[in-house]
């Protein structure tokens, strides 16, 4: 059995297939984060894969936020699935179940927690040294905690807590407990591209947690303990739980250092390996000590900010002959049932519109039926025609005659008559009062070529060129002093300086967190953003933009 759970950072990640990348990664359950996609805009192609099945939960609140899916092999078909950590999302049968006390929550509170789309559970059936047992899924997009949202730290440990009172009512069921996803808090220093960089790192309310919720192997605990010395907060979270759970790359890796799964994308982080161990495989004690083997990350799988996290069982999958009812094939959009109204508003090919051709027959006809059909008599197949066109033309009978009979020669262009005709010169010179010539065209002949007809307007076009002189003269001088007048107002960006490390141009970047410097242009170093130490990452080189620049 295999397992991976990847952030894609939107499910257009996807760009070259879902069901190409999904086998790709060579998984039974593939639990993905951040999908960005609400329940209006799924589509058929998202929901429904060949070989898959799949289970979505999505932002209720916010458009292109937040959302989770789990994808499932055929041969991994769950027999019961949820959306949610709360159980109100549930109103169906096949629930997973074994939701624990809530008594800290309020009702509120619990509905927001799930009204962000951030949790699918999914539970199987496993045959461990040939005994059945089942396991439960639990695929989670954590909160982040924005610094300037206080109320936002308080929510990301409400999911917490109330993940991991889920977590537990379920081992308390006898069952197996894998919680997988991107946790949204790197665990330890080592998991941390620069650690001494945050002001009490062990401090943070989200690594707190993550000990209480973890076992920490002794190593870790006496390095602990020789550097800060024993913590009195962590005694009692110690005492108060129970630490069930264990990250599975950590128990296969220990000590291995630079192993990322997360870099800033606006700052080219990924090229130094400036990241952060933010995405995770939990899983029970027992479970990881018996039915894991391996564990590791995927840096070099690329399309997110994010790369995915693998972790391989010894045990084999039992799979469900029916998907529970949270899977996306019973939508009634996809079962045939509903029919969604972008399906009318589509552009409907005319190619398929058109009707048959008269040679494409039922295939229950014979031969000689189909030779009648293509060829009936004569008198039979003009009458055909006659009544097709009577058919297609509804016009009056009047003007029918006008449109059957076709001019003798073709209708002219409108600019056609605009254009000075050749033959009028000739006609100008041989015009006498004698000439039958209609008035309309000797009207019109001395404006379609006067030079020839009046020696008054030759002067005049003799002057014409004389006079057009100046003109281009002073539109050309307009021209450049408004050239010259928007370049001195709508000026390009000021050059780029180079930096004193490596000497090379600098990018401009732009002030976007409010406050009094919003908005202000400045440079820094064109290269991406790493550790101090690696001279082949960014420098500390920074310049204001100079306003009368």
């Amino acid at each position: 059995m295999k397992i991976v759970t990847w952030n894609i950072n939107g499910i257009r990640t996807f760009g070259g297939g879902i069901k190409k990348a999904l086998d790709s990664l060579d998984a039974d359950i593939i639990c993905v984060q951040e999908t960005k996609v609400t329940r209006d805009l799924l589509d058929e192609r998202t929901a429904i894969v060949d070989g898959y099945n799949s289970y979505f939960s999505y932002s209720r609140g916010r458009s292109g936020y937040s959302g989770v899916a789990t994808y499932c092999k055929d041969g991994a078909t769950p027999f019961a699935a949820e959306e949610g950590l709360t159980g109100l999302l549930t109103n169906h049968e096949g629930a997973v179940g074994c939701y624990g006390d809530h008594a800290e929550f309020s009702s509120e509170e619990l509905q927001l927690l799930d009204n962000e789309g951030r949790a699918v559970i999914t539970q199987h059936r496993i045959m461990c040294q040939d005994e059945e047992k089942t396991v439960t899924v639990i695929n989670v997009y954590c909160p982040r905690a924005d610094p300037e949202k206080p109320e936002r730290k308080q929510f990301k440990l409400q999911f917490y807590n109330l993940l991991q009172c889920r977590a537990e009512a379920l081992l308390k069921d006898r069952c197996h407990v894998i919680v997988l996803g991107d946790v949204n808090t790197s665990h330890r220093p080592i998991d941390h591209c620069d650690p001494s960089d945050i002001e009490d790192f062990a401090e943070n309310p989200g690594r707190k947690w993550l000990n209480g919720f973890l076992h920490i192997s002794r190593q870790y605990q006496d390095e602990d303990e020789d550097e800060e010395g024993p913590d009195e907060e962590s005694e009692v979270a110690d005492s108060k739980h129970s630490q069930k759970f264990v990250d599975t790359f950590r128990y296969f890796h220990p000590t291995r250092t630079n192993a990322f799964t997360c870099w800033s994308t606006l700052t080219g982080a990924r090229q130094t390996n400036y990241g952060t161990r933010i995405d995770y495989i939990f899983a029970d004690c027992q479970l990881a000590e018996e039915q894991f083997v391996a564990a590791d990350i995927m840096p070099e799988v690329e399309g997110s900010d994010h790369c995915p996290v693998w972790g391989h069982l010894s045990c084999s999958l039992l799979p469900s002959s029916k998907p529970p009812p949270l899977c996306t094939r019973y939508l009634p959009e996809f079962a045939g049932k509903q029919q969604k109204l972008s399906r009318f508003l589509v552009k409907v090919d005319q190619k398929s519109i058109q009707p048959k051709q008269k040679d494409v027959l039922p295939g229950s006809q014979e031969e000689e039926e189909r030779r009648e059909n293509l060829n009936p008599s004569g008198a039979g197949n003009l009458s055909g025609k006659k009544r097709l066109l009577t058919s297609d033309t509804v016009v009056p009978k009047g003007k029918k005659t006008k449109t059957v009979n076709a001019p003798s020669k073709p209708q002219g262009n409108l600019l056609s008559f605009f254009k000075p005709k050749p033959t009028n010169v000739l006609q100008c010179k041989v015009t006498s009062p004698h000439s039958h010539t209609p008035s309309s065209v000797t009207e019109t002949l001395p404006e379609v070529s006067p030079p020839v007809c009046s020696p008054s307007t030759a002067e005049t076009a003799m002057t014409k060129p004389v006079t057009s002189q100046p003109t281009v003269g002073l539109s050309d001088t307009k021209k450049g002093a408004s050239s010259v007048f928007w370049k001195s107002v709508l000026h390009g960006p000021p050059p780029a300086p180079c930096c004193k490390v490596h000497g090379e141009p600098c990018v401009l970047r732009t002030v976007k967190k409010e406050g009094p410097n919003m908005g202000k242009q400045f440079f820094v170093c064109a290269r991406p953003q790493g550790h101090s130490s690696n001279p082949e990452a960014r420098c500390n080189f920074f310049a204001w933009v100079d306003k009368g620049k």
